[in-house]
């Protein structure tokens, strides 16, 4: 899939989304321009580059300065925090930006962000705002924060020149400002294709093999090279691939400031030669290798597919970047130790498993993704080929189970090869029917009574599912059966229904933990006697238990919002009491028409 094609779906994901939610008559009237934010929020947070990210729009004036913000995220340890402001067009054709309005769109932001810091803002706003809890938290905890960002998102593509924003100090700290444009979304889509499209022809970049030592896997379950790769190799390889060449690195390219990154960059243009002794070399996966013979006859590698850089990506960067930036920067005389593991495993799984281990160890001075990591447990893949294999009760639609981040787009760009093609199989399986690792734990654990988890965000709170399932504290059969996996399903429908109604509510603060409480109270209320099946059956809840939820939604608001008192409801709703308070609430009793009830 191209830019182009890519920006089409895009859109129809945001038109599709938007007649869904017009569905709703009651609810407040949905803007695109937020829901865009949503979508691209919720994908940046699935490629690690904010943390768990929450809506909260505000346009307004304090004195004479504009402000706008539409969303934000904090991580999980409160040290990072990210403001997102949107420019949506709403266009189905590429469309330049223009730099004026991507620093006014900036600006707005940054002076949200600083009249908070001044304290201006929170004392100008009602406590029930969208804003209000992420006001209050910049100004009492400014000072503990490590590092802010500011996210400009737009439908339309930047130019080079206004991709580059120079920070702003604001009370001793650094602000650094961004822009995720419809061609930077796209790369980090194209990240999730499969590895064997990448081919490297080394007979054809370099001239001649690439002379190597290598050791087939006669003791192990793959074969190993190690050799010295010309820099301009890598050079090409990432002008070419971008991104996808480093799909299986736990991290991307994080700044040519850094000190390591300044020091490679450094020695590429004053020392090339020395590049090698200075540098650590990178680690890479292959699924298969042409071994053969160099011009002076010695053993060397003519080709690699399905090639990966687990380990190097900040030096395969820099060598990129500082070429970019540095034209004169003689590549020739820079080789790159290189460690090669051509993977011999039969089995996937087996295979999946060995480059995330390799991953993971070889990157061990960095954070890596628990739900990444877990792609090849057990219960994933058991649960995957439940999915492909399972129809709903209209014998054509399907659930997606995303067991590897980007399979779902992997599997329209594979399959959907023609307009007609692609519009049936989104039909069949559409994306609001696509679920992944870290969005199953979320609803599976919310209906095991364990909102407090679920408001952790989607790591710690798959982290602490895939803890419990491997100690067999789960409800959970092993090995998982058609009529279990429908049963995860109908959980997933009654979870997506609340999350739903916690939009349509408008409620203004703490939209996730209200979903998630309210699948607990539902399922400590009425768990037992809830038809789970029948949910499946007919891929929705009747219009007399949804009544019962919006009911429920905003006794469960004011439960935690009592529980909470001063504190914010995102921050109180982490801990267990929450729990215990809004378990032991008082709740209106459900209506007696309930089909879903059983007698």
């Amino acid at each position: 899939m191209n830019l182009d094609e890519f920006l089409v779906q895009t859109q129809d994901r945001v038109s599709s989304e938007l007649a869904d939610r017009l569905r709703d008559v009651s609810a407040p009237y949905p803007q695109e321009e937020l829901i865009f934010a949503e979508i691209v929020m919720s994908h940046m947070n699935d490629v690690d580059l904010i943390g768990e990210p929450r809506l909260s729009y505000f346009a307004g004036k304090v004195g004479n300065a504009n402000l706008r913000l539409v969303g934000y995220a904090i991580s999980e340890d409160a040290d990072t925090l990210d403001l997102v402001v949107s420019l949506y067009g709403g266009v189905r054709e590429l469309e330049a930006v223009e730099t004026a309005e991507i620093r006014q769109a900036a600006d707005q932001c940054f002076m949200f962000l600083k009249t908070c810091v001044e304290g201006k803002l929170v004392k100008r706003l009602d406590q029930t705002s969208d804003v209000f809890d992420i006001a209050s938290v910049i100004e009492q905890t400014y000072n503990d924060l490590d590092r802010i960002r500011i996210f400009v998102i737009t439908d339309r593509q930047a130019k080079s020149a206004s991709k580059a924003f120079k920070p702003v100090v604001v009370k001793g700290k650094t602000i650094s400002m961004e822009i995720m444009d419809i061609e930077r979304l796209w790369r980090h889509w194209s990240a999730g294709k499969p590895r064997d499209e990448l081919i490297v022809n080394f007979q054809e970049m370099c001239g001649d093999a690439l002379p190597c030592v290598y050791v087939p896997g006669q003791v192990a379950s793959y074969d190993y090279a190690l050799a010295a790769i010309p820099a301009e190799v890598l050079h090409l390889l990432y002008e070419r691939f971008g991104a996808r060449l480093l799909e299986a690195n736990v991290r991307s390219f994080l700044s040519a400031t850094g000190k390591v990154n300044r020091g490679m960059r450094d020695t590429l243009r004053q020392d090339p030669e020395d590049f090698m002794a200075f540098n650590n070399g990178i680690v890479m996966v292959a699924d298969e290798a042409n071994v053969g013979r160099a011009a002076d006859g010695s053993v060397g590698l003519v080709a690699l597919k399905g090639m990966q850089i687990v380990n190097g990506g900040q030096t395969t960067a820099s060598i990129y970047f500082t070429k970019k930036k540095n034209p004169e920067t003689d590549l020739s005389r820079v080789r790159v130790a290189a460690k090669i593991i051509v993977l011999q495993s039969a089995d996937p799984a087996t295979e999946e498993q060995m480059i995330s281990d390799i991953s993971k160890y070889a990157n061990s001075q960095n954070s890596v993704k628990q739900s990444d990591l877990s792609a090849n447990k057990p219960f994933h893949i058991q649960l995957e080929k439940l999915a492909n294999t399972t129809y709903c009760p209209d014998g054509v639609s399907q659930w997606f189970y995303e067991r590897a981040a980007g399979s779902y787009n992997v599997k329209l760009a594979r399959e959907g090869t023609t307009p007609a093609r692609l519009k049936a199989l989104k039909a069949a399986i559409p994306p609001a029917r696509k679920i992944a690792k870290t969005d199953l734990a979320k609803y599976l654990n919310a209906w095991g009574r364990q909102p407090d988890a679920v408001s952790y965000g989607s790591q710690k709170n798959f982290l602490r599912f895939m803890d419990e399932l491997s100690e067999g504290k789960l409800d959970i059969p092993e090995p998982l059966t058609v009529t279990s996996y429908k049963r995860m399903v109908a959980q997933a429908i009654i979870f997506k229904a609340a999350q739903k109604l916690s939009r349509a509510r408008h409620f203004a603060q703490a939209q996730a933990n209200i979903a998630a409480y309210l699948v607990s109270v539902l399922a400590e209320k009425l768990g037992d006697r809830l038809d789970l099946d029948r949910i499946w059956n007919r891929q929705e809840i009747s219009p007399q238990l949804l009544r019962l939820m919006e009911r429920w939604a905003l006794e469960v608001e004011g439960a935690l919002r009592s529980n909470a008192g001063p504190r914010m409801i995102s921050e109180q709703a982490k801990r267990p009491e929450c729990w215990d308070a809004v378990r032991a609430h008082s709740f209106s009793e459900a209506d007696a028409d309930i089909p879903e009830l059983i007698s």
